[in-house]
């Protein structure tokens, strides 16, 4: 296998490929990261930030009888939280490996939802039918346009909906892949991918750079109104060591960025 910083050709298929590597990799994933990210609970990112405490969906009680969807579900614990809120979710993934999880999940605590797979890029939902939009570290790094996510986004959510979504941030990109390391490996500006590649060339894994201005343009663009960045700090005594994120680095990089947007 070989992998690093090499453009993707346009033969290739990333979307199948992420599809692919995800399914394969749920159950060992899930095995590693699980603890940290509960069966029915909702953070947006490694600095174990909470939607509970910071509310940014909206409260509970705002978002009774609100149509809800999350993409880029993993096994959905997002989405498993919400409904034992009592909210109105539906949540999708690309990966058929990792629904097959949030569905044993949803057995095992009892909880029903639908949870589709879906490319978040092409939604099987209607025009309109969804207040509320969100993933947490789903989808966008594995997307190499942006547009292509949020105009399907803004297709399926409502006028005046909100589109909320935690991924890299991106200086993230920049460093050494080694949460214990401060050390500058790569341009900001350079939006080559990092990938993966079978033996034979094939396509294994692949995922993205967007600058911040890539994000706010692009959310511009395609019709949103951006409402409220957030930045979440690394909290002191955090000692999980999550990928690149840890409380060497993560306490004095910022590692993570939500934003909150509107469509206009």
């Amino acid at each position: 296998m070989s992998a690093g910083f090499i453009p993707v050709n346009p033969a290739d298929d990333s979307g199948q490929a992420n599809s692919r590597w995800w399914s394969e990799n749920a159950d060992d994933y899930l095995t590693e990261y699980g603890g940290v990210l509960g069966e029915a609970d909702f953070i947006w990112g490694p600095e174990g930030l909470r939607e509970r405490d910071v509310e940014l969906l909206g409260s509970p009680s705002s978002l009774r009888g609100a149509s809800i969807l999350e993409i880029g579900c993993g096994a959905a614990q997002c989405s498993r939280y919400l409904a034992t809120q009592g909210l109105n979710v539906t949540a999708c993934d690309l990966a058929p490996g990792m629904v097959e999880a949030a569905r044993v999940l949803n057995a095992k605590h009892s909880v029903g939802f639908p949870i589709d797979v879906a490319d978040a890029r092409a939604l099987p939902y209607e025009t309109g039918a969804f207040d509320v939009v969100f993933t947490s570290f789903g989808a966008i790094d594995f997307i190499d346009d942006l547009a292509d996510l949020h105009r399907e986004v803004r297709r399926v959510v409502r006028l005046g909906g909100r589109w909320v979504f935690s991924c890299s941030h991106p200086v993230k990109w920049i460093f050494a892949d080694d949460p214990e390391s401060f050390r500058v490996e790569h341009s900001y500006f350079d939006r080559t991918p990092y990938i993966e590649r079978f033996e034979d060339g094939e396509l294994e894994y692949a995922n993205f750079h967007h600058t911040l201005a890539d994000h706010i343009n692009s959310l511009s663009e395609c019709g949103f109104v951006i409402e409220e960045c957030v930045e979440p700090e690394w909290p002191a005594g955090r000692e999980v060591v999550w990928g690149a994120w840890g409380p060497t680095r993560s306490a004095r990089v910022p590692g993570t960025i939500i934003i909150s947007a509107r469509a206009a």
